[in-house]
């Protein structure tokens, strides 16, 4: 009796086991298709050498690995990658996070706001950064002519290498606060309100209640939104394509734009995709050290 109660458990799993499978099998097509093959066919390109319709004729091993942390070119291009997140993420969190609790605030009209804070998210990049190429505009941008009335000299924002990786940054954390302040205001809402009572009537303050409870209960989703603007910061290209096509002196060079330019540009598939496997293990390394450390810090509900 037993044997055969086994052997039916045995047949469930297994219809169990189909059955999913058979519901999965459009995701597993998809995933393959666009994500798993191009995958794999990334890295193995990345130990070949390659003809301008990216067929494979030399077989280098590791050679493109080696040129690439030996290039001058591309270490400037991983050095430029991190300042660039480095100065966007941190700020493009801080800003939307503090619109975000103002406009979660009950006050007459408050609704114009958000939908004021929310509305870079629906502008596309190309469009984005055609606004902004006309603001950094070196003899008519609007940005000049406020320098200038302050009685400062013109700044060259997209020529000038000590002002292209910031100008680009500034681009970015504009077209980024959309969709980060959308995602801050709907933690602040789901914060039960019986928590912000129960200060008040203990008499606490405005500053308290925000480092005490606001901060803490909305940490799983600064959590995801600081995981996502890194991942978003390493991959970002649009706006560096219209606005200084990696120039000047390659200091807007990120290594999305280098990828690009040297797979679509100078031919070379082998080294792009060797390119495109650095940048895969850094957004998995960074994404790692941030589940890592930054989890720590979070108090789930």
């Amino acid at each position: 009796m037993e044997l055969v109660f086994k052997q039916v458990r045995k047949k469930q799993k297994i219809k169990s086991f189909i059955k999913g499978i058979l519901f999965l099998s459009p995701s597993i097509l998809l995933f393959s298709v666009f994500l798993f093959y191009p995958m794999l066919r990334t890295i193995y390109l990345s130990f070949f050498l390659t003809d301008a319709s990216g067929s494979t004729t030399v077989f280098v091993g590791w050679q493109n690995y080696i040129n690439l942390f030996t290039s001058p070119v591309f270490l400037k291009s991983m050095m430029s990658t991190f300042l660039f997140v480095l100065y966007t993420v941190p700020v493009t969190v801080i800003i939307s996070l503090f619109l975000a609790v103002i406009a979660n605030e009950k006050l007459k009209g408050v609704g114009f706001f958000r939908t004021i804070y929310s509305s870079s998210m629906g502008i596309s990049v190309a469009a984005a950064s055609v606004f902004w190429l006309y603001l950094f505009n070196p003899s008519m941008g609007f940005l000049n002519m406020i320098v200038e009335a302050l009685g400062f000299e013109a700044i060259g924002w997209l020529t000038d290498p000590a002002w292209a990786l910031v100008s680009i940054s500034i681009t970015t954390i504009w077209m980024n606060i959309g969709f980060t302040f959308l995602i801050l205001l709907g933690g602040l809402q789901s914060i039960d309100s019986y928590l912000y009572e129960s200060a008040d009537i203990d008499g606490a303050g405005y500053f308290y209640k925000l480092r005490r409870i606001t901060i803490p209960m909305l940490s799983p989703t600064l959590f995801f939104v600081i995981t996502v603007t890194i991942i978003n910061a390493f991959q970002t290209f649009g706006q560096i394509d219209i606005l200084t096509q990696g120039g000047p002196a390659n200091e807007t060079n990120l290594i999305v734009y280098s990828i690009y330019r040297e797979a679509f540009v100078n031919y070379q598939f082998g080294s792009a995709s060797a390119q495109a496997v650095v940048l895969f293990i850094l957004i998995l390394l960074m994404t790692a050290i941030q589940f890592k450390f930054g989890e720590r810090k979070v108090h789930y509900q």
